[in-house]
């Protein structure tokens, strides 16, 4: 087998082995209320609200960057299931849990690859920099929107109050884009008076 079949059968695996993310089913519907959005889907959307919005990101940005960490950072969901925001439940288990997902899966691709693909993802957990805390804002918009959509969606399912939004969701979108969450707190508050 030549170096590059080599590479390109590693890669092959790697596509393969994402599509499971199309499987793995989150607390959020859709829009339009008919079902559950997978994880590919989330990702693939928050890709394109994080195109849609750049401009409105508190800091200069890369957004290629921003949008390659959006495209992958659920991808640990393979391995460690997802984990809706306002459910109870323990933080340093899971994170483990996504550590060995992130070894396991980016350690399907080629090194070179794998290395890249770690670092984006290790950035965007981390939360630092300003692409990651932009693409961290981003991934609390969508499922917002989607609540609200919804006429709260899975808000009382997890009985949510305005205060969990702001402390759990809030804080990461102001940090990011502070005008987006101007937006939704006004839309959050109208549901929650209603």
């Amino acid at each position: 087998m030549t170096a590059t079949t080599e590479r390109l059968e590693q890669q092959l695996a790697f596509l393969t082995e994402a599509d499971k993310l199309k499987s793995i089913l989150r607390a959020t519907s859709l829009c339009d209320g008919s079902r559950r959005e997978n994880s590919g889907e989330h990702s693939w959307h928050i890709a394109l609200y994080a195109m849609t919005l750049a401009e409105h990101s508190n800091r200069p940005i890369n957004i290629l960057r921003v949008i390659k960490m959006l495209l992958i950072h659920d991808l640990v969901e393979i391995d460690a299931g997802d984990v809706p925001v306002h459910a109870a439940y323990d933080v340093a288990a899971h994170e483990a849990k996504e550590q060995a997902a992130a070894d396991r899966l980016f350690g399907l691709l080629p090194d070179d690859q794998r290395d890249e693909f770690r670092e984006i993802w290790d950035e965007f957990e981390a939360a630092e920099s300003d692409d990651a805390i932009f693409a961290k804002s981003i991934d609390r918009v969508q499922p917002v929107i989607s609540n609200l959509e919804t006429n709260g969606g899975t808000w009382p399912e997890f009985n949510v109050t305005a205060e969990q939004l702001e402390s759990r969701v809030g804080v990461k979108v102001s940090r990011g884009a502070p005008a987006v969450w101007d937006i939704l707190q006004t839309r959050i508050r109208a549901w929650f008076k209603a």
